[in-house]
């Protein structure tokens, strides 16, 4: 689990790896992670867009941007939560992620970047 706070708002990553539809033998390695993103500011703040980097131990880079998360804008009052699970797909079985959220204050519209905090993805035979 990766944690990290920016300007009130929190962000948790927990990782896996999904072996069921990962194929090592094919260079295919599938990957999901739970995002909770808790507001912890006294704004009510809504997700404007996200903006990732994904990198696989090849140095392959791979940047993905846009609106939302997984459809979604949420909204936050203070103090709640937001989840949701997405993934990703490697060339390796070791990577790392990490990127920005777009964020809006509702009461004044100022838009603020809220980091996501470097996570590693691993295939579990490969922690030993």
């Amino acid at each position: 689990m990766t944690t990290q706070v920016t300007d009130g708002v929190k962000v948790t990553v927990i990782t896996d790896y999904q072996k069921e539809y990962s194929s090592p033998s094919q260079s295919h390695y599938v990957f999901t992670y739970r995002i909770t993103i808790e507001n912890c500011s006294p704004y009510t703040v809504q997700l404007q867009r996200r903006h990732w980097f994904i990198f696989d131990s090849n140095g392959y880079m791979k940047e993905v941007e846009g609106e939302g998360v997984v459809g979604k804008k949420p909204v936050l009052e203070p103090g709640e939560v937001h989840q949701y699970v997405s993934g990703c797909n490697l060339r390796t079985g070791i990577g790392k992620m990490a990127g920005k959220y777009v964020m809006e204050r509702t009461v004044d519209g100022k838009r603020f970047e809220v980091n996501i905090p470097e996570f590693t993805l691993m295939v579990p035979f490969l922690h030993n």
